[in-house]
């Protein structure tokens, strides 16, 4: 048997895993040791004298594998950027934030809702985490809209769907695992989420405005808040403003040199918002809460990505990707239309994994396929399939990707954000938060569908970072 055909089955046995139930972490690292397992002993024709030995050597490189990988510096930005969500929330700068947004929008049609996206948009400009993202304002949003007569299945999806912001908005932990994983610039893809993620709650808002104008007892505008009222909101709300703005400057400063590495500006920003939380009267108990949230998560994220990475290793000893690759660039179909194939499979995909399992997964044999269509990692903008690009097509890519991960964060059966809304709220199911998001599937794909069709809306700030 070759080692595409062992890959071949052993990668179809993960998913079986997969689908019975069993977490990704644990089906990928078991995947992934059989099969080095099966190659090494497939190499000694499988004699049954050295088995033992195929076994042995593989454990050695399942052992090395996680260490070497997991020690990298960039992925130290996970915590950090996690921990910033947890200590904005105890510091109170979540509910000063959507003051602010209902004070100053709650008055258009739907009013409440949009606040509560632009909300989700400006707390994720400080956490990475969509899941505490779409807790924190199950807890502060829904109550405000429910109280004003809102549907409750509407305010539900309108909590879940904003969550997944966090995805694409830095700090953002999802761009930085593809970074580490497709080996890219993490700065530059942190840079490329700023306006994608902006594009998308534009979106979102302007859908909930058009369900509130058509079905007007969906979600009725607030209105009598004064211009002193709205003046004197903004000011508790400026430190996220701030936070953003120094981990922009560490990651990318437009008016000389970068102050510093990604992972030093997600200290320092956990460190502003931490004594912010303090000087905001934050407690022992609240501290060791967030501190606790931050490391549970954190675990989850850093599980996953160890057992994948050695599903991956046991990917590069098949030569997998590579075969794969060849695969989709030998197809007479147009580069595009393959792309976006590609991107209906994260879809279909996605109602089955979660979104952090599913890029660990897929990006090792996907990435050199996509790269492979555009003509290369190191063709230029000229001969490229996509118009740009090795490294633009990359990071074009990567947000592509992310925000279909985005899309798998509110889809059933999976959809984690549904399944935390309605774990925070007593007076909500799980089927009714995923019948609110319904409509927040057709702005996700015609947010897929411009960010495909018009490549600068996410090319245009990496390109000034040069």
């Amino acid at each position: 048997m070759s080692d595409i055909e062992i890959g071949l089955w052993v990668t179809a046995g993960m998913m079986f895993l997969v689908v019975l139930g069993m977490r990704v972490a644990f089906a990928a690292g078991l995947a992934g040791f059989v099969g080095l397992v099966w190659l090494r002993w497939n190499g000694f024709d499988y004699d049954p004298a050295r088995f033992g030995k195929a076994v042995e050597i593989s454990v050695k490189i399942a052992g090395q594998v996680p260490h070497s990988k997991v020690s990298s510096q960039a992925l130290s930005l996970i915590p950090t950027f996690i921990l910033i969500g947890y200590l904005a929330y105890y510091a109170r700068l979540t509910t000063a934030l959507f003051e602010a947004a209902k004070r100053w929008i709650a008055w258009v049609p739907g009013g409440l809702a949009v606040s509560t996206v632009f909300a989700t948009a400006g707390f994720a400009a400080v956490s990475g985490a969509s899941v505490a993202t779409a807790a924190v304002f199950a807890r502060i949003g829904i109550p405000e809209m429910l109280a004003v007569g809102y549907n409750k299945r509407f305010a539900a999806g309108v909590v879940a769907a904003g969550g997944t912001l966090a995805s694409l908005i830095p700090p953002s932990a999802i761009l930085v695992i593809y970074a580490i994983i497709v080996e890219q610039d993490v700065g530059k893809l942190l840079l490329a989420g700023f306006i994608p993620g902006a594009f998308s709650a534009v979106v979102y808002a302007g859908l909930i405005v058009a369900i509130a104008m058509i079905f007007k007892s969906v979600g009725p505008p607030v209105t009598g808040f004064t211009w002193r009222e709205r003046l004197v909101s903004l000011p508790p709300a400026l430190p996220i403003l701030a936070v953003v703005v120094i981990i922009i400057f560490f990651v990318y400063n437009p008016f000389g040199e970068a102050w510093g590495t990604p992972t030093e500006g997600g200290a320092v920003g956990a460190f502003i918002v931490f004594i912010m939380a303090l000087l905001r009267g934050m407690r022992l108990r609240e501290l060791l809460d967030a501190l606790l949230e931050t490391a549970k998560l954190t675990i989850m994220i850093f599980t996953i990505i160890w057992g994948v990475l050695i599903y991956v290793r046991f990917l590069g000893f098949a030569d997998l990707p590579h075969a794969f690759a060849d695969w989709i660039s030998s197809l007479s179909a147009p580069p595009m239309l393959i792309l976006i194939c590609i991107l209906l499979a994260y879809a279909v995909l996605g109602m089955f994994m979660d979104a952090i399992g599913m890029l660990l997964l897929t990006l090792p044999v996907v990435y050199p396929a996509v790269m492979a269509l555009n003509g290369g990692e190191m063709v230029s903008a000229a001969d490229s399939a996509f118009g740009m690009s090795g490294p633009m097509c990359a990071i074009w890519f990567g947000i592509l990707v992310v925000k279909m991960a985005e899309f798998c964060l509110i889809t059933p059966p999976i959809g984690l954000n549904c399944f935390v809304v309605a774990g925070v709220r007593d007076d909500l199911s799980v089927q009714d938060v995923f019948r609110g998001v319904i409509p927040f599937f057709i702005a996700d794909a015609v947010t897929i569908a411009l960010l495909v069709a018009f490549p600068a809306i996410v090319l245009w700030l990496p390109s000034l970072a040069g």
